[in-house]
């Protein structure tokens, strides 16, 4: 009875061992490719699953994040035969966890050797500068490519990105001088630029300062022309009101010797007296009336007696 009733435990114990195998929980982002009998049964997705005890196995675990791989730098040239080396980074992920086991033996090395063959040839068809310039270009060229050459097996690439491009010791040189060179090029372009702005700024300034310069001269020369101007007028007015002063003396003087009852040939004289006054000695020729030349003549005559 003890050695029927240990059989019996062993049996339920492997049993239990058996039954526990079978069952299967598949994590989140994930899934189980099976197969019954060495040929594929079906995917298990995300849950619980129980198999067949030693009919059905899990033929590969399969992670359905987007993945990155990072890949060696590898040796390419140029279409103006420059060798260089360049490593890219590949972000793919699983699509189809059947292809992707059954497609190809191993993807990994797959996807690297598409990528470097890919690479190739499109760095064949580009030039150095063209190469360090284009990497958007290439990027999305290999994406295309990858995502065709990678469909049949299930993967999906989602970016391309080259992380290192790696040319030739002698071309770095070469195009750390072509950069220092470039450098110093604008330098002195932008140091001709601010010398020809300063010029420009100074001339401008020397231009404004002569006009200012003229304008002021012209402002002081009429300032000039109007105060020479009122000054002859005030002159002119000044020698007016005299000269009609004198006359008004000389009248008033010929009114006083009416008044004092003065005969006519008085009057006369006193007349040609302020004829002689107007003149002021500034008149070579005095033109006389009529009735006074002959007093004129009379007072000439007394004035050379008394002289004489």
């Amino acid at each position: 009875m003890d050695g029927i009733t240990g059989v019996i435990i062993f049996l339920v114990v492997v049993a239990l061992i058996i039954a526990v195998s079978c069952v299967k929980i598949v994590p989140q982002a994930q899934a189980y490719v099976m197969e019954r009998l060495g040929a594929y049964q079906g995917t298990w997705s995300v849950g619980f699953h129980i198999k067949l005890p030693l009919i059905d196995k899990v033929a590969r675990r399969v992670n359905l994040k987007e993945q990155v791989a990072d890949f060696p730098p590898q040796p390419v040239i140029t279409k103006d035969n420059v060798t260089m080396r360049i490593d890219t980074v590949v972000f793919y992920q699983i699509t189809d966890p059947k292809l992707f086991t059954y497609g190809v033996e191993n993807p990994m090395m797959a996807i690297e050797n598409l990528t470097a063959t890919t690479l190739r040839n499109i760095i064949g068809d580009l030039e150095l500068d063209q190469t360090l310039t284009s990497r958007e270009t290439i990027n999305t060229k290999m994406r295309a490519q990858l995502d065709i050459a990678t469909d049949p097996w299930g993967i999906k690439v989602n970016r391309v990105e080259l992380k290192n491009i790696i040319p030739p010791a002698e071309i770095q040189n070469a195009m750390e001088k072509q950069m220092k060179a470039e450098r110093e090029r604008r330098e002195a372009v932008t140091r001709a630029e601010g010398e020809k702005k300063a010029s420009i700024l100074s001339a401008e300034g020397e231009k404004e300062s002569a006009i200012l310069r003229a304008e002021a001269d012209k402002q002081s020369a009429i300032l000039r022309a109007e105060a020479q101007k009122e000054k002859m007028i005030r002159e002119a007015e000044g020698q007016a009101e005299a000269i009609l002063k004198v006359q008004q003396a000389h009248a008033d003087g010929i009114r006083m010797l009416k008044e004092a009852g003065a005969d006519e040939a008085v009057l006369k004289i006193k007349s040609l007296e302020a004829f002689e006054k107007v003149a002021d000695g500034q008149a070579t020729t005095i033109l006389l009336p009529a009735e006074l030349n002959g007093i004129a003549s009379v007072g000439a005559a007394l004035k050379q007696t008394m002289k004489n």
